[in-house]
């Protein structure tokens, strides 16, 4: 913040200034971004802030768990980004064998020296200060711009470890009658294509605000790639316009909006010491972001797949997606994981978005131990065509994209005792666990 207020003010003083600036960048250049807003110079006219968010701190702390990968790709990168290119590329090979070894190391204040050679000062004070609600975490909180924020341009991506908190900040700046556009590709961090709209999106939006040369149509601020239909699609604001429909989980593994009949739960064992992977996703690791196939991960026998009829015609999702369900565990710690996934005619699996949940003792619980938990997965806007069906994995983790659960309690940084889980998911009239999907009225075809 200091810095980025230095440079404005120098701009300021320079012969050549106009009196007009705006902001781009994008990750971490889009967070400094955030920090000169909250007081910024008037001559600040737009920004146009790319797979990004306000806070960082929910990047590592989803759902009350820890973003591991996350977490050792980020201090793995900054340990040796001084280091000259040709180091940076023979070091590639090997990063798959580095995470791997670095995800099994208990306790996980080890983590940071198995794939950096040496402790690392912040990684240690992640893992003490837990959640982002610590605060730890307060001088790097720059939500209080929204408020008076100058008209943004924000890019985004449907596997991006910031999409949730980027589009909560859209909505913020709108609910302030703030200027603002939403764009949302098929990316991951990183990915090519989000730089390519990102920058011709700004450099339209400059011309706009900065410039003040061609003026930007805001009557559709929200710009959708559907996956599926492959096909990009434009709406007046966020959220699209939909409808919820709810898909109930079936005692025999389907999915349909019917309500349940009566049925025993399912059952599954989690073990933390063969934790269930994370097979794609939104996830800072390049070998693993994105979308993948789920044919390795749905054979395991601790994930539990719930799946449609094939669809009849073809069935767009836009939107907030997440699910209701109800559960039981035979430990008070202990996490819930779950993923939307398409399924194509010939069966291949391919992940959409998901979502997890860290649970403890302070879980409000019925008389029989069981409970409802509502998990908030990323949004998503994806056709599914017809012959294609909807599928939900249910499980206890997604392991080391978020940090596996050992089951003990003990503080993050310092557990070392694994114990076993055993989980139950029901799905019966007075417990009907449901996948809630946003329907539009009208399919968004190839």
């Amino acid at each position: 913040r200091a810095d980025g207020r230095a440079v404005l003010a120098w701009v300021a003083e320079q012969p050549w200034f106009g009196n007009r600036v705006g902001l781009f960048g994008a990750s971490y250049v889009g967070l400094t971004q955030w920090s000169v807003l909250d007081g910024a110079p008037d001559y600040v006219k737009a920004w146009a802030p790319t797979v990004t968010s306000s806070y960082f701190a929910d990047l590592f702390y989803p759902g009350n768990s820890f973003a591991l990968e996350n977490s050792l790709t980020w201090i793995d990168g900054l340990a040796h980004q001084e280091k000259p290119l040709t180091r940076q590329l023979l070091r590639m090979p090997g990063a798959q064998k580095r995470m791997a070894k670095a995800a099994k190391v208990l306790p996980l204040s080890d983590a940071d020296s198995a794939i950096t050679g040496a402790p690392v000062e912040f990684y240690q004070q992640w893992l003490e200060h837990p959640g982002g609600h610590d605060p730890y975490w307060t001088p790097v909180d720059f939500a209080s711009a929204r408020k008076k924020a100058p008209p943004a341009s924000f890019t985004a991506g449907w596997y991006d470890i910031f999409l949730k908190d980027q589009v909560r900040d859209y909505v913020a700046l709108r609910a302030a009658g703030r200027d603002a556009r939403l764009a949302i590709g098929p990316w991951h961090h990183g990915s090519m294509g989000q730089a390519g709209k990102s920058m011709r999106g700004t450099l339209q939006w400059m011309d706009a605000y900065v410039a003040e040369r061609l003026p930007v149509d805001l009557t559709s601020r929200v710009e959708l790639l559907a996956m599926g239909a492959d096909k990009w699609v434009a709406f007046p604001d966020w959220p699209p316009p939909a409808t919820e429909q709810r898909w109930h989980l079936q005692a025999d593994g389907g999915l349909g909006t019917n309500t349940p009949d009566q049925s025993d739960p399912d059952t599954f064992r989690y073990d933390p010491a063969d934790p269930t992977p994370g097979i794609g996703g939104a996830t800072l690791f390049a070998f693993n972001a994105g979308r993948k196939e789920q044919k390795a991960l749905e054979a395991r026998k601790d994930v539990l797949l719930y799946t449609s009829r094939p669809m009849v015609d073809d069935l767009t999702v836009a939107g907030p997606v997440r699910a209701e369900l109800h559960l039981r565990s035979s430990l008070d710690h202990t996490d819930f994981f779950v993923r939307l996934c398409d399924v194509e005619q010939k069966g291949k699996s391919t992940n959409l978005c998901d979502g997890i949940v860290r649970i403890g003792p302070e879980q409000r619980r019925l008389k029989d131990g069981s409970f409802k938990l509502t998990i908030e997965m990323f949004p998503t806007a994806n056709t599914f065509l017809t012959g294609h069906r909807i599928r939900l994995q249910v499980s206890s983790g997604a392991h080391p994209m978020y940090v596996r659960n050992l089951g003990s309690g003990e503080p993050l940084g310092k557990g070392t005792t694994m114990v076993v889980a055993e989980q139950e998911v029901f799905h019966d009239p007075k417990r009907p666990s449901a996948l809630v999907l946003p329907v539009l009225d009208k399919p968004v075809r190839p």
